[in-house]
């Protein structure tokens, strides 16, 4: 484990909870390959634990994954700094935001770039999905893994399922299934 200090945690919550788009899910992405893979501040068994306690807590899933890693950083200070920094400066920036929209909403020139940060914000998302089915599949997990998301979207898509029928559905397809296989070394 590389060493680090309560600023340096601070900071990269800072960084990154601020300057990914998309929600939750690209956001996590990001610090896990920050946490994990470059910084080595957590183990991939300690990602998963604060990645499977954040979809589980009620709430916004981001923050509860902030709590969590920093908590398993500094403890309380962690947990603070982790989740002040993702959330007090988007809060002002979805403020300030909220009133250029109402101020510049109608220009054509304002509505394109909006345009953009939305189709940036779906690339993210489609690529943090593909990330996370890619380091949990191999061989014969691969296809069955990458058909069950499709057809999980296109449910979800369709109004046919709930999130929650989907995640019963998973975790019985995975019991009939068997056991999943570890973590791929190279995700």
């Amino acid at each position: 484990m590389k060493p680090f200090s309560s600023g340096a945690v601070a900071w990269l919550f800072f960084r990154l909870g601020n300057t990914t788009f998309g929600g939750g899910d690209p956001a996590m992405a990001a610090l896990q390959r920050e946490l994990v893979e470059r910084r080595g501040w957590l183990t991939a068994e300690q990602h998963g634990l604060a990645y499977g306690l954040a979809r589980v807590t009620p709430g916004t899933n981001i923050l509860a994954y902030c709590a969590a890693t920093g908590w398993m950083l500094t403890g309380w200070l962690g947990s603070l700094l982790a989740v002040s920094g993702v959330v007090i400066p988007s809060a002002l920036l979805a403020v300030w935001l909220c009133g250029a929209y109402s101020s510049y909403g109608t220009n054509p020139w304002f509505r394109a770039a909006v345009g953009g940060v939305v189709a940036g914000a779906v690339g993210m998302m489609a690529s943090s999905g593909v990330s996370i089915i890619y380091s949990r599949t191999t061989g014969r997990w691969l296809l069955p893994g990458l058909a069950f998301a499709a057809a999980a979207i296109a449910a979800m898509w369709l109004d046919l399922l709930s999130p929650l029928k989907i995640l019963i559905l998973a975790g019985g397809l995975g019991a009939l299934y068997g056991d999943a296989p570890p973590p791929r070394d190279d995700a």
